[in-house]
């Protein structure tokens, strides 16, 4: 009986590898919150992983060309990858560089997870604890670069019809005094025009004296 409980396989034992994930953090809102391409790309870095042996996390050579092999749309995979580092899920640490073959090197990346160099894991993402951050910041990586720096930019410009006052809009440049005002109080200035065409400094407009028709006796 011994020898043949021995040989009998544990119904718990799984053949072949496998990624192992806490339950904690699949109930968790970060992962609840991933796109399916973030989904397939946090796969494809456990697969790679496992490639490697369970080694070399924080290491991991994944390039667009293996993203996209593996399911993912091209144009899907930045997004992904931001939405991930994002939820605290993974971490890039070392970006690639993208020319020819002997030149091109693939981003490197850590799931943060799974331990690194004999250290443990640290699980960025249980920073996130609620669904509403989760959300929110996912959403706000999967906007394309230029959409974000336009938000950006348009929070630092003036609104149509501010207080300038001034030529151009520089408050450093006074009003000249003698000229007529604003709607807002403000006076504006007058630049001369050179010969050259350029801009000259500021001038009042001069006075005409009338032109005697005749002279007087």
């Amino acid at each position: 009986m011994s020898m043949r409980r021995r040989g009998r396989r544990r119904r718990t034992s799984i053949d072949g590898q496998f990624a192992a994930r806490l339950i904690k953090m699949l109930e968790s809102p970060p992962y609840r919150e991933l796109s399916l391409s973030a989904r397939r790309v946090l796969d494809r870095l456990e697969i790679e992983l496992a490639h490697h042996g369970g080694m070399d996390n924080g290491r991991l050579p994944v390039t667009f060309d293996d993203f996209r092999r593996y399911g993912i749309d091209r144009h899907a995979i930045a997004p992904a990858i931001r939405e991930l580092v994002a939820l605290g899920l993974i971490e890039v640490t070392e970006h690639g560089r993208a020319g020819n073959a002997e030149w091109r090197t693939p981003n490197r990346f850590r799931l943060t997870y799974k331990p690194t160099n004999g250290e443990g894991p640290t699980h960025e993402w249980k920073r996130i604890q609620t669904a509403e951050r989760a959300s929110a910041k996912a959403k706000e990586a999967r906007k394309p670069i230029v959409e974000r720096s336009r938000a950006a930019g348009s929070k630092n410009k003036m609104p149509v019809g501010g207080k300038t006052g001034h030529c151009g809009g520089n408050p450093h440049l006074p009003p000249v005094p003698g000229t007529p005002t604003t709607g807002n109080g403000n006076k504006p200035t007058l630049l001369s025009i050179s010969r050259g065409g350029g801009l000259g400094r500021q001038s009042t407009p001069r006075r005409v004296r009338p032109r005697l028709s005749q002279r007087l006796p």
